[in-house]
């Protein structure tokens, strides 16, 4: 991914990598179809290759199905500016603008390149995003289908032609085609791993912040559920879809791993240069009952411990939206974001970008957060490396999408699970300080894997 470059007659530094591509893109319109029906659809010949997105508000939806260009890279240094730098420099070779839709590239970087802990995501490299060959987007109550094709290749019209029988194609069969209900999974076995090492390291990690050696790190651990066969990614975005429509919904393939999630977070979006991002840390269960609700809603806002690490999040987004913006709001007070399993205190940001910066570079300095890493960031990551169980992968990173002109979001990928094979994986953490203990973290790891596990068919002891 390293990418050629040399100095223009300005002497500036410039990338030349892209120089010999044609970017070429058609959209049409088409009548409403399930954004699901079409990730279906791609299975036969994408398989491997597929990508899927829905915001909160449930106002904007992309498919995407193979990969017009892919960029990846194993490095662990300069990788946020790599794909910077890579998308700008081919946005500069598309032959023919659309207007109505401009073509988006999808995907996400890794939570830390640093961690040398053997991992399960070996599909997945450092920083992993692609622009789909197909590209189904729903805003604004309505439906288009792009096709994106990069090429050397001068004479590349039958290429483009037959990428238009088999978008047809593929709209034809989302269409018509009868949208499989999807029974929910059976999980055969399922396992903590590594449970008493993970205990162990909430009282080690307490006893540091006691010495004043960090104020907050997030530890998280991991589960594994065992399956009779392999569980589909279409079965799996049908489940999540159905339970937790209030969270953005996610999916990518990386061959035959696939990595999806239903988060309730936002780490930043940017549309005309309006910046929003969502400061979500501090939780607390829902309630049986609507007063019960409120009680605990109201508990979570006078919480001690939940404040200050809401107030660590809100200080550091507030810090780097004050680098890459102005006309900054930050409300003076927490409200609380309710979703089906758990609730959390929430903090909007808004700013407007300086000149000069991106999504990217916000997406860059924003990650970790402090409710996903700690405070101070560098030390908690090191403490991360040192007391963690595994190696998060893609886990509590930034997962989204950019288009040509800059806009997108990228979520916090939170509530979320790696399907590989027969075995699918989940992860849940909590920010530990001076006063937290084993037994409450442990505890609050199982609401926040709630979701994933009803969706996957794991049970916990309360459900029947």
């Amino acid at each position: 991914m390293m990418n050629p470059q040399q100095y223009s007659s300005a002497g500036k530094l410039k990338d030349t990598r892209y120089m010999a591509y044609q970017f070429f893109t058609e959209t049409i319109e088409v009548s409403r179809m399930s954004a699901l029906a079409f990730f279906e659809a791609g299975e036969g010949l994408f398989k491997g290759k597929r990508m899927f997105w829905q915001n909160r508000e449930k106002t904007f939806t992309l498919v995407g199905l193979g990969h017009a260009h892919v960029m990846s890279t194993p490095n662990s240094h300069g990788r946020f500016e790599e794909v910077k730098r890579e998308w700008q420099s081919l946005c500069r070779q598309i032959v023919n603008e659309e207007h109505e839709v401009q073509p988006i590239l999808f995907g996400g970087f890794s939570f830390d390149p640093l961690n040398n802990t053997q991992s399960v995501w070996t599909n997945f490299p450092q920083a992993y995003f692609a622009v789909p060959t197909f590209q189904l987007t729903i805003q604004d109550d309505r439906a288009y289908v792009s096709i994106h094709l990069i090429t050397k290749d001068d004479h590349s019209f039958n290429e483009f032609d037959a990428l238009r029988k088999e978008r047809d194609r593929l709209i034809h069969s989302a269409q018509v085609s009868e949208l499989k209900r999807y029974g929910k999974p059976v999980a055969v076995k399922l396992t903590e791993i590594k449970k008493e090492r993970y205990l162990e390291s909430i009282g080690q990690v307490t006893e540091i912040i006691k010495a004043k050696q960090a104020e907050k790190v997030v530890i998280a651990r991991a589960l594994k559920l065992q399956y009779d066969k392999p569980l589909s990614p279409a079965a799996a975005l049908y489940q999540i879809s159905e339970e937790q429509p209030e969270s953005f919904l996610f999916g990518m393939e990386a061959q035959n791993q696939f990595f999806f999630g239903a988060s309730p977070e936002r780490l930043v979006k940017v549309k005309d240069r309006q910046a929003l991002s969502t400061c979500l840390a501090g939780s607390i269960p829902r309630g049986k009952t609507a007063e019960q609700d409120a009680k605990l809603g109201e508990e979570l806002l006078q919480d001690k411990k939940n404040r200050s690490e809401h107030q660590y999040v809100v200080k550091m987004i507030s810090k780097v939206f004050n680098e890459h913006s102005t006309n900054i709001i930050v409300p003076k007070m927490p409200k609380l974001m309710k979703i089906r399993d758990i609730q959390h205190l929430y903090t909007p940001v808004e700013g407007e970008l300086a000149q000069g910066s991106t999504l990217l570079d916000l997406v860059k300095d924003l990650h970790p957060t402090p409710a996903l890493g700690g405070e101070p960031k560098q030390e908690a990551m090191s403490l991360i490396r040192q007391y963690e169980t595994m190696n998060r992968g893609f886990y509590a990173a930034p997962i989204g999408w950019i288009d040509a002109k800059g806009n997108g979001e990228f979520a916090v990928a939170i509530r979320s699970a790696l399907l590989s094979g027969k075995e699918a994986y989940l992860y849940a953490g909590g920010g530990i300080v001076e006063d937290s203990s084993p037994e409450s973290e442990y505890a609050e790891t199982w609401v926040k894997f709630r979701p994933m596990l009803r969706a996957l068919g794991g049970q916990l002891s309360d459900e029947s």
